[in-house]
Formats: structure tokens, C-alpha cells, sequence
């Protein structure tokens, strides 16, 4: 009789009682790597991201329609219809010199009207990519979440500046005229892009926060009516009724409008309006972009 021995065989390991295994892109993986992501790396993926949404943009040039055309049409429209009237209202003359005074006073609030209406199309385009699963592929992504929304507001910023560009020049076509000189025009379009960039964030979150680009639409004209038609966009604020000039004044996009006015006319204090401006970019920006970024993550 002889006595055989036997090895025993290792096993793979199973899940352990400390919790439940991860799989690479998971949830749990998503979340560590993203908390060990550095600066550098963080960069590079909005990078990346912001080629892709370009990228996006040359392979569907329509979506630029609203940034090359919408400008054209509200200039044209506002001097040639209201010009004569409002501007008339404003200085001595006939409907011609009434435009010639208009389109001075309405190109500094169309550019701040601009921002707001480029930020609106962005909460449209976040719900979209959700409903269209374009989320689910950055969620297995070892990439920050703030990464993806970084890149939108960065992309969106160029559009809101060839919007910007593209209204300046048919204003300079229909006869406006820059009492200033060049400094005061390039700080007047870089205060109405960075408080665009700040209404940008408000308009992600509402896109991150509603179910279909339909209701980001409704929600957006709720908020975009009152903010542009209670502002000095259009009209000086002392034709309109106390209660409505009183909102006139605590009006964000009055303030944005106001300043670029000082800057590019010459006319009327620079320093408040500025500061106002600069002061309503960092509240909304402080406040929102948080938010966002938080209600991004939850939801990925």
C-alpha cells in the first residue's frame, strides 16, 4: 500500500468581504481616476475635447448659422426699423439722423444681447449629447467630468467672439462710429465675452437639469426675455415705467451693455458699469459653474 500526496491547486481569487469588485470604467474606477488626475493631464483633455467639438462644428457647418447670421439680422432689423423711431426719440433731426444716433447706441447692446443668445443654444446641445448617449462614452473615460463641460464653455467662447466680430463689421458697414480707438473696442468685446462665458454656465446647468432640448429651450426664453427687453439693450432706461427702470439698473445685461457703450462711444462713466459687469461674471460664474460641474458628475 503506498501513500500518494497530493498539492492543492490555487484558486482565483473572488470578491473579498471588504466590498464589491470594480471593473475598469466603472463607477468606482471612474471616480479614483479622476481624483488622480493632475493639472497637466487635465489640460490636455480639454484639449482634446475642444478639437473634437471643432471638429464637430467643420463637419456640421449649420451650426454655425446662428452665430454668422443672427447678428446680421437683429443689426439690420433693430436700425431700419426701430432706428428712426427710438433714435429719433433720442437727438434732433429726421429718421435719418435719428438711425445715425440708433445704431450708436443698439451695436454695444446687440453685442451683449449676442452672449446671451449663443449661451442658451449650449444647454440645448449638453441635453442632446445626453439623450443621444455621447455621455455614456465619456463615462468609461479616465478624464475629469469638468473636462467635458471646460471644453464646451471654451468652444462656445470662439463662437460668441466670431459672433462678435461678424456684428461689428456690418455695424461699421451700416454707419457706426468708434469715438474711441482700438484698446476701448478689444475691452468692450473682451468684457461681453467673459460675462458670456458665465451665462454659459447657467445654461449647462439648466440643460444638465431638464429632460428634453425642448425644455431647455422654454426655460431658457423665461429667463432670456425679461433679462434683454428689462435692460438698456434697446431703449434708454428713462422712457420706461419706475418699477421697470428700477430693474433696469440691477440688470446684469444693462450694466454689460452700459460698459461697452462708455468704451466704444466715449460717452458716460466707464468705471461702474465695468466694475458691475466684472463683479455679476464672477457671482454667476462662483455660483453656477459648481453646480454644473456637480449635477455633470452625478449624472455620468
Amino acid at each position: 500500500m503506498t501513500a500518494t500526496t497530493t498539492t492543492p491547486t490555487k484558486t482565483a481569487p473572488g470578491p473579498t468581504a471588504a466590498g464589491p469588485s470594480r471593473t475598469p470604467g466603472g463607477p468606482g474606477r471612474a471616480g479614483a481616476d479622476e481624483g488622480r488626475i493632475g493639472l497637466r493631464a487635465n489640460l490636455r483633455h480639454i484639449g482634446a475635447l475642444v478639437r473634437r467639438n471643432a471638429l464637430q462644428i467643420k463637419q456640421n457647418p449649420e451650426s454655425m448659422f446662428d452665430a454668422l447670421l443672427m447678428p446680421i439680422v437683429f443689426a439690420l432689423l433693430f436700425v431700419y426699423v426701430f432706428g428712426g423711431a427710438v433714435g429719433g426719440s433720442m437727438g434732433t433731426g429726421g429718421s435719418g439722423a435719428g438711425r445715425d444716433i440708433y445704431v450708436n447706441y443698439i451695436i454695444p447692446g446687440l453685442m451683449a444681447m449676442g452672449g446671451l443668445n449663443i449661451a442658451m443654444s449650449v444647454g440645448s446641445g449638453v441635453n442632446d449629447d445626453f439623450n443621444k448617449g455621447v455621455m455614456d462614452r465619456f463615462r468609461t473615460m479616465p478624464i475629469a467630468r469638468s473636462s467635458v463641460l471646460i471644453a464646451k464653455l471654451v468652444v462656445e467662447a470662439g463662437r460668441m467672439l466670431v459672433s462678435t466680430v461678424v456684428l461689428l463689421l456690418v455695424a461699421f458697414l451700416i454707419g457706426f462710429d468708434l469715438k474711441t480707438g482700438p484698446g476701448e473696442l478689444l475691452a468692450a468685446v473682451g468684457l461681453t465675452l467673459l460675462f458670456g462665458s458665465a451665462l454659459t454656465w447657467i445654461f449647462m446647468l439648466i440643460g444638465l437639469s431638464v429632460k428634453t432640448p425642448q425644455a431647455v429651450q422654454g426655460l431658457g426664453f423665461l429667463v432670456l426675455m425679461p433679462l434683454q427687453f428689462g435692460s438698456s439693450i434697446f431703449a434708454p432706461p428713462g422712457s420706461m415705467p419706475g418699477w421697470l427702470e428700477a430693474f433696469t439698473k440691477y440688470n446684469p445685461l444693462s450694466n454689460l451693455a452700459d460698459a461697452a457703450r462708455a468704451l466704444m462711444n466715449g460717452q458716460g462713466a466707464v468705471a461702474h458699469p465695468v466694475l458691475m459687469t466684472l463683479m455679476w461674471t464672477v457671482i454667476i460664474t462662483a455660483v453656477t459653474a459648481p453646480l454644473a460641474i456637480s449635477k455633470f458628475r452625478r449624472k455620468t
